[in-house]
Formats: C-alpha cells, structure tokens, sequence
C-alpha cells in the first residue's frame, strides 16, 4: 500500500466523520483533498465564487442540523470565505472551514497565497487551529468539527499547509483514528425556574409565544407543535422560525404582528432573540409593560437584553418545550372570551383584506403583490404547502419583506432568507444547500411529506446580481431550481418609467460636463436580460411582463428538470420614499427613512 497523503487523511477524516457533501473551490494545493474525497464517495459541488460556497455550506448546516463543510484555497480564498464565516455566527449556522496555506518553511518570506489565517480568523469562529503533522489530521478536523457544531453553533476553521497536504505518512498506524461525533447532549431547564415560569404562563392574560429559527435547526417542532396544541397558546413566528408551527394554523398572530406585539403581557421566545428583527422587545413596538421569558442554548445571548436575563432557561428546545407541556398539563389559554384575541383576529382580517386588495391592483408593469400573488397560486396548484415539496429561498429588501407574508409555509426548514445579518448574496448559494440537502442521492434534510423538493428562490434584481454566476453551477450539477427576478432596475427602487428616460440620464451621468439629473445611486441597468444567464448555462429563461406571461413560466419552471430564470419586470416605484420598517429610528414607531 501507497504511503497515504495528508489530502487522503483529511478527506478520509470528513468520511469518518459521516460527511457526505462538500461545497467550495479548488486551486493549489486543496484540489488534492478534493479529489481524495470524491473517490471516497463524498460529493463534491464546486462553486464560482468562495463567498457563495461559504453561504451554501452554513445553509446547509441549519437545513441538516450538522455541520456544512466548505473547501477553499489560502489567502484570498480564506477573505473570501470570510463572508460565510460571518454569516455562520451571526445566525448560529454550524460551519467547518477547511483551507490551504502557504509551506510551512515559507512562512514570513512572502509565500504563494500567504496568510496568517489563524490569527485573522482566532476572534471571528468558535476554534482556528493548524494540525502540528500529518498523523493528528483526523483529531484536528474532528475537534473542529464538534466545536462548531456543540452549543451555540459557529464556525470550526482548520489551516492546512501546502506541506501536510502533499506530505506521506510512513506508518499508517501512526494516524490517529477519526470516531463519529455524537449528538450534543440534550440538557433540561432549573426545574425551580421552570416552576416560576408557569405560573407566569397561566397568569397571562395576553400570551405570545415567539418561534424563531432556532427552533427549526433545533428540529424541535414536534415538541413545540405538541406544546402549542395542547395548551393553546397564540404563537408568532420569524421569517425563518415559518413552518415550526403550520402557517395556517388558526393560533398564528403572524396576520395581526403589530397588534400582538403591542398587546401581549407574557411572551415566550423560542429559539429566537430580541435583536432588530423582533424590535429589541422595546415599545412603542411592543407593550412597555410585557414580560419576556427566553430559551435559549447559550447564557451569552439571554444576557444581551436585560428583559430576558432574569426569566432565561439555558437549554435545548427539544429537552425544555416538553417540560413545559408536562408543567402545563391540564391547563391551556381560554382564547374564547379574550379581548386580545378579538383584537387580534380583527386585526388580521384588516391585514389580509389590504394584502389581499393589494394582490388585485391589475397594470403593466405589474406591482409586487401582483406577483407574487400569480406565482404563489400557480405553485399551490402545483404542490399543495401541506405536503412541504417547495423550499422558499427569499433576498432583496422588497422581495423578500414583501413575499414573506404571501407564500404559506407548512414545515419547518422550508424557508431561507438573509436572515439575522440581512446579508443580501446568500440567495443562490442558500438554493444549491437546500438542493443538496433535499435532494441529493443521500439526501439529509427533512421536512414534510414530499421527499424531492422544489427550490424557488425570489430574488431582486441588485440581490440577484451578487451570486448570478452561480446559475452556472446549478447548471452544470443539474439542479431543477426556480429563481424568479424582480426586475425593478434599481435598489429598492428604480429611478425611470421607460427605456428613454434611463437613457437619458445615464447619458448625462457619463457626460464630461457633469450635468445634473444623472442615474441615482440606487439605479441598476435598464430591465437587463437576466433570463438569459441561463440560457447561455444551457437552462431556461422567460422574459415576462404579463400575467399570462408569468403563469405560463412559472408552470414551465416548475416542472422543468434544468436550472429556470424567470425574469419578471415589474414597476419601478420611481420617486418612492426609500423605508425600512425593520429599522429602528430614534423617532419612536417610525422606521427608518434611508
């Protein structure tokens, strides 16, 4: 038998360690370790870009409940990757790096691609280590495998130099032994604590319980759809945490959001925080007088809002709901004669009836909510929600705030977005993770009945243009993804009503002169053919502006098996104030004008 290179032991460590996809871009001298792992078995899904190989591994990291691997060159490889190192802790994604360096013997002489990536990365990841030789590979990548995957997931990054990855070991027996890393041990809640905590809960006059993503990567929704039922409880989920509990369960307050907020007195977060995206639980968003109760798997987090610090449960979901539900039992919320559920359901029937008013504007271009109301009942008629055959993958700040209240989710992990960074890129590499988890020949993601799943991604225009190459990569796997493009010619919005007008002003852009009137800051090209990207990648493309249009290309997209851009022009919104309702202002219950 051949001496085994340190490429060999490091693919056979992934292998171990039950890896079963690998996501990154090869180059000197990581192209070895890809090559060792495809002959291993491990599939391998090369990417355009490090940035969106990064996304895809983190994503599939929450889609699987294990770590995503991700495979990059040294040095501009590792600044690349960065994005996906950040995107892993910011969501609390489990993530495992793995990249190239320079020769060890050439370091501080101004090697190939040279970087001091453990300490760049040291303060950004959960561990940044270097294997000492060739026989403590496996250990390594293993302990940096269960570190970013244990407590609140983050990112494991290993350094391997060009020397260890081409180097050869004389004795096998000298290599240390990879053992799978089991499952993190589940722990419970401070039974006093808990004790506390439902007596708080049946007390309340105005309960919400919030469900975040969290709780989806914690695979928890039998224990909390169990929880809910039984106890009755209105319940609020995140733009990720849809689908923990049915979208259409007649206990979700997702419809009548303000008024919930403003109303509720004791409100339980599950698997969520009280950052920006749930207001930082401050009034005038939500009642002044609330109490918060927060679970959660690190005490670090309870402790960055001083609502949740003296009500926290440190713990896993899956091990705490059930506690609840026992400290529950036999009681649950009397929402018949509740003045806030009245005002909630008012509420919502208000909201939908706006929603649904919106859906019906008819004109050309088509409006947002014209959109996306043609392209939900078309894929409904296609794949009814209850079965979970469509994974939603949404980015763009109009898209996806728009879509996120349209498209019904009926599972968990069936929808990504750009989530706790708002990070616009993730999109396509968020829909390569979930094809490969969903979909893959050993698929590890589950949720709903449908085992092959649909991958739809909405995306604006400026999102798309981040990751568009990576069509090229969906194409060349023979991924069947949907991406709609809400083509608006513009960030946010667009600056013209018609091709005259944007050439115009972007002649007085280019003029010497300088004149004045020139393309906004938020201007993008004028209706740009982005069909035709996948067209030259060898799979559909649909230019649309009409309903029948979109209908027709849609149905098309879905049942097509090659990757399908559907180029959708919608109006520009030219003059419209530039509004983000997330964002907090120093004017109270007004967000913030950009």
């Amino acid at each position: 038998m051949a001496h085994p290179t340190g490429a060999h032991i490091v693919a056979c460590a992934l292998r171990d360690l039950g890896v079963r996809v690998l996501f990154g871009i090869v180059g000197i001298p990581v192209v070895e370790i890809a090559e060792e792992a495809i002959n291993l078995g491990i599939r391998f899904i090369g990417f355009r870009n490090e940035q969106a190989a990064s996304y895809a591994a983190s994503a599939y990291g929450y889609l699987t409940g294990k770590p995503g691997v991700c495979l990059v060159v040294g040095g501009p490889g590792v600044l690349h990757a960065m994005a996906g190192i950040g995107n892993s802790h910011a969501n609390a994604f489990p993530l495992l790096l793995l990249a190239g360096s320079s020769e060890t013997h050439l370091v501080s002489r101004g090697a190939f691609q040279e970087l001091d990536a453990i300490s760049l990365l040291t303060p950004h990841t959960k561990l940044a280590i270097r294997p000492p030789s060739l026989e403590e590979i496996p250990g390594v990548i293993t302990s940096a495998f269960r570190t970013s995957w244990y407590g609140r997931p983050g990112t494991g990054f290993v350094d391997l130099p060009a020397d260890l990855i081409q180097g050869t070991v004389e004795d096998v027996s000298d290599i240390q032994a990879t053992r799978p890393v089991p499952d993190a041990p589940r722990s419970g809640a401070d039974e006093a604590k808990l004790s506390q905590i439902i007596q708080l809960l049946k007390s309340a006059k105005a309960p919400l319980v919030v469900i975040g993503k969290g709780a989806a990567y914690s695979q928890a929704e039998g224990a909390i759809r169990d929880f809910i039922t039984k106890c009755e409880l209105p319940f609020l989920p995140t733009p990720m945490g849809k689908g923990v509990m049915p979208d259409s369960h007649p206990l979700n307050t997702a419809s009548a959001r303000s008024a919930a907020l403003k109303e509720a007195d004791v409100v339980l977060i599950i698997g969520a925080r009280l950052n920006w995206i749930l207001h930082f639980g401050d009034a005038p968003k939500w009642n002044p007088a609330a109490i918060f109760i927060q679970i959660d798997i690190s005490a670090d987090e309870l402790a960055r809002s001083p609502r949740t610090a003296s009500l926290g449960l440190v713990g896993d979901l899956a091990a705490i709901v059930p506690q609840l539900t026992r400290g529950l039992s036999g009681w649950h919320f009397n929402c018949a004669p509740s003045p806030y559920m009245s005002h909630i359901h008012k509420s919502a029937e208000r909201n939908e009836a706006s929603a649904l008013s919106k859906a019906q504007v008819l004109k050309t271009p088509m409006t947002y909510a014209r959109v996306f109301h043609i392209i939900k009942q078309t894929l409904h008629s296609l794949s009814p929600p209850e079965d979970g055959g469509i994974v939603y993958v949404s980015e763009g700040a109009n898209t996806m705030d728009i879509s996120r209240s349209i498209f019904n989710v009926e599972h968990p992990r069936l929808r990504l977005d750009a989530g706790t960074h708002a990070t616009m890129g993730v999109g396509l590499g968020y829909a390569i993770a979930a094809h490969a988890a969903y979909n893959g020949t050993s698929p590890e993601g589950h949720a709903g009945s449908a085992r092959r799943k649909k991958i739809v991604c909405l995306e604006g225009d400026s999102a798309f243009g981040f990751s568009a190459m990576e069509v090229e990569t969906m194409a060349r796997y023979g991924m069947d993804v949907l991406i709609f493009v809400i083509n608006n010619s513009g960030v946010y919005h667009g600056d013209s009503d018609n091709a005259d007008e944007w050439l115009a002003m972007q002649a007085k852009t280019t003029s010497s002169s300088g004149e004045e009137g020139g393309l906004r800051s938020t201007s993008l090209g004028w209706e740009v053919g982005y069909e035709k990207i996948a067209e030259g990648c060898g799979g559909l493309g649909h230019l649309v502006r009409t309903e029948e249009e979109l209908e027709r290309a849609t149905r098309e997209g879905y049942e097509s098996e090659r990757v399908c851009v559907v180029n959708v022009v919608v109006e520009a919104g030219k003059g419209a104030k530039l509004e983000f309702g997330w964002q907090a202002s120093r004017k109270k219950g007004k967000g913030a004008k950009l």
